[in-house]
C-alpha cells in the first residue's frame, strides 16, 4: 500500500514538474516573439533569456523523468549499485550541462551592459565545474567499491561451488562405498 502510494506521488509530482517544464518553453518562446514584434533590438536579449527559460526547462524536465524512471516503473528491489550509478550519473550530468548554458547565457547578458556584475555568472561556471569534479569523484570511488563487491562476490562464489563439488564427491564416496559393502564385495 505505502509503495503504491509513494510511486503515485511521485508519478503526479513529475507529471507536474513536466508541465512546468512545458510551460517554460512556452513562456520563453512567447516572450521571444512579444519582443522580437516590437523591437529588434530587444531580440537579443529575449532570445538569451528564452535560451536559459528552456535549458531550465530541460534541467526541470529531466528531473521528472528521473523520477519516473527511479520512483514510479522500477522496482527498487531490482536496482544493482551499478545502475544506481548509471541513474545518478546521467542525472547529475545533465544537471552540469544546463548549470554550463546558463553561466554562459548569463555571462553574454551582463557583459553586454554591466562587467562588474560578472561575479554570479562566474560563480555559476565555477558551481559547473565542481559539479563536474565532484561527479568524477563519486563515479572513481564507486567503481572502487564495485570492483571490491564483485571480487568478494566471485570469492563466495568460487567457495560456494568448491564446497558443492567437494560435499558431491563425498556423496559419491558414500554411496559407492555402500554399494560394495551391500553386494559383498
Amino acid at each position: 500500500m505505502m509503495e503504491t502510494l509513494s510511486r503515485a506521488t511521485f508519478a503526479v509530482a513529475s507529471v507536474t514538474l513536466m508541465l512546468l517544464a512545458l510551460a517554460l518553453v512556452g513562456f520563453g518562446a512567447f516572450e521571444l516573439v512579444s519582443a522580437l514584434s516590437q523591437n529588434w533590438h530587444e531580440g537579443g536579449d529575449a532570445l538569451l533569456r528564452a535560451i536559459g527559460y528552456v535549458v531550465i526547462a530541460l534541467a526541470v524536465f529531466d528531473v521528472a523523468k528521473y523520477f519516473v524512471e527511479e520512483e514510479v516503473i522500477r522496482s527498487r528491489s531490482l536496482v544493482t549499485t551499478s545502475d544506481v550509478r548509471r541513474s545518478l550519473t546521467k542525472f547529475i550530468s545533465t544537471i552540469a550541462i544546463a548549470v554550463f548554458i546558463e553561466g554562459l547565457v548569463i555571462v553574454f547578458q551582463v557583459s553586454k551592459h554591466d562587467v562588474e556584475k560578472m561575479l554570479y555568472p562566474t560563480g555559476l561556471l565555477a558551481t559547473a565545474i565542481l559539479i563536474v569534479l565532484g561527479l568524477g569523484a563519486y563515479q572513481r570511488l564507486n567503481v572502487e567499491v564495485e570492483r571490491q563487491v564483485d571480487r568478494k562476490d566471485d570469492a563466495e562464489q568460487f567457495t560456494a561451488k568448491l564446497g558443492a563439488a567437494a560435499e558431491s564427491t563425498s556423496d559419491n564416496s558414500v554411496h559407492h562405498s555402500c554399494r560394495i559393502e551391500s553386494e559383498g564385495i
